[in-house]
């Protein structure tokens, strides 16, 4: 082999070798953009499925809360009418000390 064989032949190979670190860049380059498209989607679908769970939450909490609502109310209402009830039955006897006290 003559000399100007094995300087074509190193630069031959010394072309492939780039060729072939440009292709290990490129393979690099995209498999980083699809890692941090994924990792973009999944973080986006990590919140909205959070934000989805949270509303849920929310929701069962006023729901609860409506109902417990609910509840006091009736209990309120219950004692009130017996307060009335208690007032109308008093009611006599209060404007009958009310007048006593008056007229004495």
């Amino acid at each position: 082999m003559s000399r100007e064989d094995v300087l074509r032949s190193i630069k031959e190979a010394e072309n492939k070798a780039s060729a072939k670190l440009e292709k290990a860049r490129s393979d690099a380059a995209e498999i980083a953009n699809k890692a941090r498209a994924e990792a973009s989607e999944l973080v986006a679908t990590g919140r909205a499925d959070a934000d989805a769970e949270a509303r849920a939450m929310l929701d069962d909490a006023m729901d609860s809360a409506g109902k417990e609502a609910k509840g006091v109310r009736k209990e309120g209402d219950v004692s009130l009418k017996a307060i009335h009830k208690q007032g109308e039955k008093s009611r006599s006897d209060a404007v009958s000390s009310v007048l006593d006290t008056f007229r004495a």
